[in-house]
């Protein structure tokens, strides 16, 4: 990891990054030497620089269209392109975001700029490889970003299809959070790399004990709490509505990401969260997922999550790059604190005059 660019190095002390994550130093040599590679981290372990840094060094300048991102949502897809633009710039590489729901046209004329660096949702990136704009003979290496996603059957027959159209001999790298997976999807060649006794130590886990008809109420006090900002998990999309709803009604700073919000005004809302003008923001893990924001301090399940997979996922939103964090989840019954406590050792918290108390 030494055989960085000094710009790079340079950066990286600005940002005061100080030690590089297992997954960072175990796959740059393989992804160096054009291996295919499977690369399995927690959440907030720093995937995304860890492919990153060493597909961008390999990269020719001025060469079009060489390497392709893909992610499954237009969250993800737009957070790796920021980072992706911060490490590409300075070395004079160019980058181009692809995404459903915005103009065609734009992005067809973003292509005669001749970026190296492709990144969008497959969908997107398909209709360009049939329109004959991105040309993907020229492609070298495909990532797929939470690829247990972008493997699943909504996604999967855009993903085989892309890559079909690559040269038999690219480099696929396979990049997630869990090894959740059909493995015939994998190429047969593939380093695998996982990282499965990371723990993020950094994170306190508790539940808070709570009637599901004051659950709503509970949110709003939460909001008293001083310097209080948290992502609420929801189960069901009806029961995001309905808080929603009533939280507004009671003038209580809190927006849902839905998914029928448009890219545009979901970037707005979460930029508006990130700097604390809004401070619930409520959204289903679908919408959630990939959604990186810096210092995050709190994730609240408003219900026991279906399975620890997605406790896990839901968790690694707070806490990243080892920072503070904690996670409350909001228990109904004896049952759903059983579950619970096989996902984490969880401890309770109570809310009493505006503060937080451990038990």
């Amino acid at each position: 990891m030494l055989h960085l660019p000094d710009i790079w190095k340079k950066q990286l002390v600005q940002l005061g990054f100080e030690n590089f994550t297992d997954i960072q130093k175990q796959v740059f040599e393989p992804i160096m030497n054009g291996k295919n590679v499977l690369g399995i981290s927690p959440t907030g372990t720093g995937k995304t620089l860890s492919y990153l840094f060493p597909s961008l060094l390999k990269l020719e300048m001025k060469k079009a269209q060489q390497l392709l991102i893909l992610a499954p949502n237009t969250e993800l897809a737009g957070q790796i392109f920021e980072v992706t633009k911060q490490w590409a710039d300075p070395i004079g590489l160019q980058a181009q975001l692809f995404l459903s729901g915005s103009s065609q046209k734009r992005q067809i004329e973003r292509l005669k700029k001749g970026p190296e660096i492709l990144i969008g949702t497959p969908g997107r990136i398909f209709e360009l490889v049939k329109l004959k704009k991105i040309k993907m003979m020229s492609i070298k290496t495909i990532i797929l970003d939470e690829f247990d996603q972008l493997l699943s059957d909504s996604q999967y027959h855009f993903v085989e299809k892309i890559s079909n159209y690559a040269p038999c001999n690219h480099q696929m790298i396979y990049m997630s959070a869990t090894s959740q997976f059909d493995q015939d999807k994998i190429k047969n060649d593939t380093v695998k790399i996982e990282i499965s006794d990371f723990t993020l130590d950094n994170i306190q886990h508790f539940y808070l004990q709570v009637e599901k008809r004051n659950k709503v109420d509970l949110l709003r006090k939460l909001t008293h709490v001083e310097d209080f900002r948290g992502l609420i998990f929801f189960n069901s999309l009806s029961d995001l509505g309905s808080a929603e709803e009533k939280l507004q009604y009671r003038h209580i700073n809190a927006i849902s990401l839905a998914s029928d919000v448009n890219v545009k005004m979901r970037k707005v809302i979460l930029e508006r969260f990130k700097e604390h003008e809004i401070t619930l923001l409520l959204a289903t893990d679908l919408v959630a997922r990939g959604i990186d924001i810096d210092s995050l301090e709190c994730v609240i399940n408003y219900d026991v999550p279906r399975d620890k997979e997605t406790y896990t996922h839901r968790s690694g939103r707070t806490g990243r790059m080892g920072k503070e964090g904690y996670v409350i989840t909001l228990v109904t019954h004896p049952e759903e604190l059983k579950t619970l406590k096989k996902y984490s050792s969880v401890r309770e918290i109570i809310l009493k005059n505006h503060e937080l108390y451990i038990l």
